[in-house]
């Protein structure tokens, strides 16, 4: 049982002497691991070298490497890794679970609207069966009343025939003539109802419609596609109601300025109050439920985790804060522009704004890439770079003019969303159906789009009361949109 144990000498161990514990290969479980494969960067046992790595470079045992007694940083380095890798599975979970429901919202809406287009054919030709038996009817009525009139007096003349021999031979002439005239008119009566025949009412069915019908073998097909090329059921967007929140606490030294908002995973939005100098997490009924204070002005924030969330600030610093049950600052990394709004988590990467373009960090802290121009040097934003919003990897960055761009991760120009009525333009966020939702701080508006760039119309107008308008989101747990308007106020839209 215990063949594979590695023992140690209990009194050393109580006593808390340093004991060198061993760990068993991955491949090979009752042998030690005591070889590094420099070539593979891995560690292995004697019979794993011996067999696969045996022509490997710079294989050496443990016992004779030289390794760095500071290992902080590498274990930062992993956890980081493994922070990332989990968000993208959880992500790509959701995802997976989110494309699943609208298939299944798409088929029992084809199937539903089948049935009630069937439904409203099916009133539509009971409502013609009515007119058309009103009309019937009304000539069946009048024709029994003609026929009964008709019966009524040929059976007096009937009766009137069995006295016509007692009567006079002039009285039995006329009497004669009389019931003549009242058969004739009997039978004119007939005449005129017989060539027309009794009606009656056939339903003629649509062949057409019954073939397709029967013909169709399925409502559709289900089709694998990539992420990028996947068509999720599209929603028509409306406003039904709204309601405003103050986020000033009782403590604060300056009227609270707003500048982004961000959602964790769990529903908990988290804002940035620049002239305090403090984020804030809000409750259920977006009232402010508890703050932490930073030791600068903080501008963008987005979430990096379960229970991380990143704040930007303007000494170009980012900390990152966790917001478990409490919130406290985790570690920091450096970064420029902290002075403008903007800033995105994507896929184990974080998008900072800059003066004149965005910047792609690792979460180290390393400058992996700088997105200003196109491949022809051309400017890709019009203006700064503010906020911007992930979706189905494309980075959508308003620049402060009138609309955003949509840069693929590797940070080339995929569509520009752009609509003369959107001024300065600030916010944007992407609903789970694909529509991109950009707002005008200026223009003091909400404009919808596709990711493609066509604009699907306006949300909220000017005239709604919407006033200066700096960030949002999309909250998909309620059913609104949350937006961070300036200097001290969210508004909430219920869609």
């Amino acid at each position: 049982m215990t063949r594979s144990h590695k023992l140690v000498d209990k009194n050393e161990a109580k006593q808390g002497l340093h004991v060198t514990v061993t760990t068993k290969c991955l491949y090979h479980p009752d042998r030690d691991i005591e070889m590094y494969c420099e070539e593979h960067d891995m560690v292995y046992c004697l019979k794993c070298i011996a067999t696969d790595h045996r022509s490997c470079k710079g294989v050496s045992g443990l016992d004779d490497l030289s390794v760095s007694t500071d290992q902080k940083r590498e274990t930062e380095r992993l956890k980081a890794d493994i922070m990332n890798i989990q968000d993208r599975l959880e992500n790509t979970d959701k995802k997976t679970k989110t494309n699943m429901k609208c298939i299944e919202e798409q088929i029992e809406g084809i199937a539903s609207g089948m049935v009630e287009h069937i439904q409203k054919l099916e009133r539509e030709a009971l409502e013609i069966l009515d007119a058309e038996y009103c009309l019937v009817k009304g000539d069946l009525e009048k024709n029994t009343s003609e026929i009964s009139k008709a019966n009524e007096e040929v059976e007096q003349v009937r009766s009137q025939l069995q006295d016509l021999d007692s009567l006079e031979t002039k009285q039995q002439f006329v009497q004669t003539k009389l019931v003549q005239q009242t058969l004739n008119d009997a039978v004119k009566v007939f005449e005129q109802i017989e060539p027309k025949g009794i009606q009656s009412l056939h339903f003629k069915e649509n062949s057409k419609l019954k073939s397709l019908v029967s013909s169709s073998t399925c409502l559709g097909s289900v089709q694998k596609l990539p992420e990028s090329k996947s068509m999720p059921t599209s929603r028509t967007y409306k406003v039904r109601s709204q309601k405003e929140e103050n986020i000033r606490m009782k403590n604060d030294k300056m009227d609270p300025y707003i500048c982004d908002l961000c959602q964790l995973q769990d529903g908990t939005i988290v804002l940035t109050d620049n002239n305090n100098m403090r984020i804030k997490r809000l409750g259920v009924n977006y009232n402010i439920k508890d703050c932490v204070h930073l030791d600068s002005y903080p501008t963008g924030i987005c979430c990096t985790g379960n229970t991380e969330v990143a704040v930007k600030l303007t000494k170009n610093k980012v900390y990152f804060i966790s917001v478990a049950s409490s919130l406290s600052k985790v570690r920091d990394i450096s970064v420029t522009g902290g002075r403008c709004l903007g800033m995105k988590y994507c896929a184990g990467e974080l998008w900072v704004s800059d003066v004149n373009g965005v910047n792609v960090y690792s979460m180290a802290g390393t400058l992996l890439k700088s997105v200003i121009s196109d491949v022809k040097n051309k400017p890709m934003f019009d203006s700064t770079p503010h906020q911007m919003a992930a979706s189905e990897g494309n980075v959508f960055v308003t620049d402060n003019s009138d609309g955003a761009v949509c840069l693929t991760r590797d940070g080339t120009l995929k569509s520009e969303l752009r609509d003369k009525r959107l001024a300065e333009a600030r916010g944007v966020c992407v609903s789970n159906d694909g529509t991109v939702f950009i707002s005008g701080c200026s223009s003091h508006n909400i404009m919808m789009f596709d990711s493609d760039g066509k604009c699907l119309g306006e949300l909220v107008a000017k005239d709604f009361g919407l006033v200066n308008p700096l960030s949002l989101l999309f909250d998909e747990k309620r059913n609104c949109f949350v937006v961070a308007c300036y200097p001290d106020k969210i508004i909430i839209y219920y869609i």
